[in-house]
């Protein structure tokens, strides 16, 4: 059983809180961030103080909090706080503070009829919908949305970040989400890689029809069970919403979907496909004192395509004094930074173009000589708009016939974004 529930800012301020059972005194939200704040690097995310047990999870800077007098299971807590994470983002669109705040007589409706006394009660969208009064107050969101056709289109990410309401379109949202894990040897070459892919669906459909999605013919579960060229997954796993009687036969899943995110599936690939950047690190030691290290990035995806908000970060020798960098001329929106206290050597850029190869040189003073094997590793974070490494497809989406309701509109996207992306130097 739980004692309170509080949701705090980055800067320690409570937007929400709630007192489930008044076993404990007020302040707690206090003393937790106190402990947070002060904690070497990240605080871990279940610890013990003075007798009261604090569980959190930190989503988008925000901190939200759980805590208990009773040896409650950690991950009973933190599923509890993912599930409400996804069902403020249901209803609110997305979870910011400004949401949070516009919106906070909705989070407390919503947290009153998720948690009772103590206690969960109903974790989902569709199953607290029906009890709550309150209309979100929309967030201003830039970037308009697109006209739809029949079939599929693809929209901004921010299409998604829309609120469960009474007056909602009977639209729905198909986002094919894969992170990739590569590990590169100094050489350049693969030594490990993996797929970690979900199809994640947001449903504004009235009345909430069947669904029939299909996928890649070629789609084949297990290795050595393809032919060349086809969709290989090691293995995958269906929500509960989910029927796959069709498709090991046809790769079809029919969906009764419930209002508001869900995961209708989730997949991992391992190895055998093709990495969307490759990493070159070249390291010259000029002088005792004195190192240069050239690190190419090529991209192996389409020129139609892009990576955005690219971001190169490798570790320096603890005697480093001072980092000069040469980047690349007729790259825009890309900086390089040195960070003295972490020696750190961050070069980001904001986009990234398909089929390019692109360099950075850093030249570094060393107080003292140092091994090259202080330099590194080199690790980066991107994310590729409508492009998606397996090839995992969507053929079509149909939607049982809803009557004289208006043709729903349908929206696919791919995203692919870096998990742990490194290359030994």
């Amino acid at each position: 059983m739980l004692s309170q529930l509080f949701i705090l800012s980055a800067r320690g301020d409570t937007i929400i809180t709630r007192d489930f059972r008044g076993d404990l005194a007020r302040g707690t939200n206090e003393i937790f961030f106190r402990k947070a704040k002060f904690w070497k690097g990240d605080p871990p995310p279940a610890f013990n103080i003075e007798g009261i047990n604090f569980l959190h999870i930190k989503r988008n800077g925000l901190y939200l909090v759980v805590t208990t007098l009773h040896n409650v299971s950690p991950s009973y807590a933190f599923d509890l706080l993912y599930r409400l994470v996804t069902v403020i983002k249901d209803f609110c669109g997305i979870l910011t503070e400004e949401s949070i705040r516009k919106n906070f007589v909705l989070v407390y409706e919503i947290i009153d009829e998720i948690i009772d006394y103590g206690y969960p009660q109903s974790t989902s969208a569709e199953q607290v919908r029906p009890f709550i009064v309150n209309d979100p107050v929309a967030i201003d969101q830039s970037t308009s949305l697109l006209k739809s056709n029949p079939f599929s289109n693809t929209v901004p990410h921010i299409a998604a970040q829309k609120p469960l309401s009474k007056k909602q379109k009977n639209e729905i949202f198909v986002d094919i989400l894969e992170k990739v894990s590569v590990l590169f040897n100094s050489n350049g070459y693969i030594l490990n890689s993996s797929i970690d892919g979900c199809i994640q669906m947001k449903s504004y459909l009235y009345g909430n029809p069947q669904l029939r999605l299909a996928l890649n013919e070629d789609l084949v579960i297990g290795r050595g069970s393809g032919n060349y060229g086809s969709v290989v997954l090691d293995d995958c796993n269906f929500h509960e919403c989910v029927s796959s009687s069709e498709f090991n036969e046809f790769k079809i899943l029919t969906i009764n979907p419930p209002d508001g995110e869900f995961i209708a599936m989730n997949y991992r690939i391992r190895g055998d496909y093709q990495t969307p950047f490759r990493i070159f690190p070249f390291v010259e030691n000029l002088t005792p004192y004195k190192v240069e290290i050239l690190v190419k990035i090529k991209s192996c995806f389409p020129e139609s395509q892009f990576g955005s908000n690219v971001s190169v970060k490798f570790n320096l020798p603890k005697t480093t004094t001072s980092v000069m960098f040469e980047m690349p001329k007729g790259l825009s929106g890309q900086q390089s930074e040195y960070r003295d206290q972490e020696k750190l050597a961050e070069w980001n850029i904001k986009k990234f173009p398909g089929n390019a190869e692109h360099a950075i040189k850093a030249k570094i003073s060393l107080s003292a000589s140092a091994s090259s094997k202080e330099i590194g590793p080199i690790s980066m974070q991107f994310e590729i708009p409508m492009y998606n490494a397996s090839n995992m497809q969507v053929k079509y989406l149909r939607i049982a016939d809803q009557g004289k309701v208006p043709s729903p509109y349908r929206w696919v996207r791919y995203v692919t974004q870096a998990s742990s992306y490194v290359c030994r130097v």
